[in-house]
């Protein structure tokens, strides 16, 4: 299967709500590996890295637990370099 790298930014009341914590929860449901963090323009990124199909996955589930916060996703597609065994939360 193709492995991919998708870089997210989400947008809205994202920070102070839970929101890595909830990202960190649903990526144990999923085979996906990467990182999440609170940016200094109030968004919050997320990149992650698995196979196509279950990043979709993350990525709907992420946007159904955090539905009331999320003005915006945006996602930038690229290969997986391979460089994550785990899905942490970055500080």
């Amino acid at each position: 299967m193709s492995q991919s790298r998708y870089d997210i930014r989400f947008t809205g009341r994202v920070q102070g709500v839970g929101f890595r914590m909830t990202a960190q929860r649903v990526a144990r449901d999923y085979t996906v590996a990467g990182w999440v963090r609170n940016e200094p323009d109030g968004s919050v990124r997320c990149v992650t890295e698995g196979e196509t199909s279950e990043l979709d996955r993350f990525v709907e589930a992420v946007q159904h637990a955090m539905a009331g916060n999320i003005q915006d996703t945006q996602i930038q597609r690229s290969t997986a370099t391979g460089e994550f065994t785990e899905f942490s939360i970055r500080h």
